[in-house]
C-alpha cells in the first residue's frame, strides 16, 4: 500500500488509533504525578541559573535551561492523558 493511501486511510478511519509504543508510554507516564514534571522544570531553571552565575560556561547554562520547556510539555501531555484517557483501538 502506498504512503498516500495509508495517510488517507488514517484520516478516513472512523476512530483514531494509537500505536503500541504510544500506549506503552502513556501507561508509564500516567503513573507519575504531574507535579514531578513541574519540579523538574523548576530544578532545570535553578540549575541553569547556578551554572550561569558560578561558572563561565554559558553554553551549559543555556543547555540545561532549555530542559524546562521539555519537562513542562511532558507534564502537560501527562495531565491530558490522565484527564481524557488514551484512545483505544
Amino acid at each position: 500500500m502506498a504512503l498516500a493511501e495509508r495517510v488517507q486511510n488514517i484520516f478516513e478511519s472512523p476512530k483514531p488509533v494509537e500505536g503500541r509504543l504510544t500506549t506503552a508510554i502513556e501507561q508509564q507516564t500516567s503513573k507519575v504525578p504531574s507535579v514531578v514534571y513541574f519540579n523538574l522544570a523548576m530544578a532545570s531553571i535553578a540549575t541553569s541559573l547556578a551554572i550561569a552565575t558560578t561558572t563561565k560556561k554559558a553554553e551549559w547554562a543555556n543547555f540545561v535551561g532549555h530542559w524546562a520547556s521539555a519537562f513542562m510539555l511532558i507534564g502537560i501531555y501527562n495531565k491530558l492523558v490522565k484527564q481524557f484517557g488514551r484512545i483505544d483501538r
